[in-house]
């Protein structure tokens, strides 16, 4: 049977790498598939570097449209990124009758639903395993190998960047800005990391794994974000002694109120197995009713292993080219017309517990009247941890950690917390996750 013919667009990192992993793998992957996958023409702006990359064998041009328009091409990978024109050329493909893998998470967690519901009336596939953590199968686990289960929630490690700062800084004891020095240096971090310390490029992927467990469209504006800018290095040593890691968390939990969507920095119990995923690897802890817990590790991110997912599309693809597309996998594991309206909760009605740092004078009563305002907007005190400051003998930091209750109610709290004159500095919240 003739090879299934794959048009590139963009032959970056990722590009490379698929182009590399297909032509090293095309035996196993042909074995696979049932025939082989070609690609067959590559765009990229960059001509030269491209045809340096596949040699004469592939047909180079700079115009991705001539990509969707030849008739021959069954797939088109785009590996642009992006939500401007990489949106456009997808939308493109799919009106010209082709079948498209991403690894695009921004793209999917702004536009996913309007792309997918192009693919649907299309009758075309829209794959995107390379989307979320790299190489980890995670969207095939979650639509397909946890299928039986009501997902009750997921939490991961998703954005290796932050986890390689948050590793340094735990390890040396450096501060925030050094460590982003250093992954900078090493390749970790972009020139411009704003999408990986903000926890948006987290927050993308967090997205599109809550659309699959619950079955609801994607979300992306209703997601709490924080990133890890904030952090200090006195935060991670004192959850170090109370037996905690500190790692920047994508979670999406199922409540009787609604959803939860969040990204934000959380104390892990070191015991858990999450809580020592290091350097830049990836992680996600999902919960089945069924399966009860299961984790997912790997890389999330680089040349390969990305190209990993990709040609796994591709070879998901070929096998169902000519299947009915009534009869494939619903992009989102649900069927298109039993996605759910249950709403995304906003983070004040979210109910977890907290860690709070606060730097206050060294005075009689300072803790009592803390105490005492947690106890005024009924919350419970876990723990009580009391040590002297970096900033001189007259301060205290003082470490509380809470029982479960709603956002809002801790904010009230803190807002009164931090107008006592007591208080020395902005208090420090970060929220705790037993993920038992």
């Amino acid at each position: 049977m003739k090879p299934i013919q794959v048009g590139l667009l963009g032959i970056g990192t990722v590009g490379s790498g698929t182009f590399k992993v297909l032509q090293r793998n095309q035996q196993e992957i042909r074995r696979r598939a049932g025939r082989g996958i070609e690609i067959a023409v590559v765009a990229d702006l960059d001509v030269a570097r491209a045809r340096s990359i596949v040699g004469d064998s592939v047909r180079v041009v700079d115009d991705a449209r001539q990509v969707i328009a030849d008739p021959a091409i069954d797939i088109v990978i785009e590996l642009i990124g992006g939500y401007g024109i990489a949106r456009t050329l997808v939308l493109e493909a799919i009106a010209a009758g082709k079948h498209v893998v991403t690894a695009n998470k921004a793209l999917l967690a702004v536009h996913g639903n309007e792309i997918f519901a192009a693919a649907h009336a299309k009758g075309v596939i829209v794959a995107f395993e390379a989307a979320v953590a790299g190489g980890i199968p995670i969207i095939k686990a979650l639509r397909e190998g946890l299928t039986a289960n009501r997902i009750e929630w997921v939490a991961g490690i998703i954005n290796g960047t932050t986890n390689f700062i948050l590793s340094e800084m735990r390890d040396k004891g450096l501060d925030f800005q050094t460590v982003l020095k250093e992954a900078q240096r090493l390749g970790y971090a972009e020139t411009d990391p704003t999408f990986d310390i903000e926890g948006i490029d987290a927050a993308h992927k967090a997205t599109i794994m809550c659309a699959i467990a619950f079955g609801v469209p994607m979300q992306f504006d209703r997601a709490h974000v924080e990133g890890i800018t904030a952090l200090q290095a006195a935060d991670i040593r004192y959850a170090e002694q109370l037996g905690y890691r500190i790692k920047l968390l994508g979670i999406t939990k199922r409540t009787p109120q609604g959803i939860e969507l969040r990204v934000h920095p959380t104390l892990i119990p070191a015991k858990r197995l999450i809580a020592n995923v290091e350097g830049a690897m990836n992680a996600v802890v999902v919960q089945g009713d069924a399966v009860g817990t299961t984790l997912y590790y790997g890389k999330g991110a680089g040349s390969e292993p990305t190209a990993s997912a990709v040609v796994a599309d591709l070879v998901d693809i070929t096998r169902l080219h000519t299947a009915d597309p009534d009869h494939r996998v619903p992009h989102l594991a649900f069927q298109p017309d039993a996605l759910d309206n249950t709403p995304i909760l906003p983070v004040a009605q979210v109910v977890t517990s907290f860690y709070l740092r606060l730097q206050v004078a060294d005075q009689t009563g300072v803790l009592s009247r803390i105490t005492t305002i947690l106890a005024e907007h009924d919350i419970s005190i876990d723990a009580v941890l009391q040590r002297e400051s970096a900033e001189g003998e007259r301060q205290t930091d003082l470490i509380i950690l809470t029982h479960d209750t709603p956002e809002g109610r801790m904010s009230q709290a803190l807002a009164r917390m931090q107008a006592l004159p007591t208080v020395l500095q902005p208090i420090v919240r970060i929220r705790k996750e037993e993920l038992n």
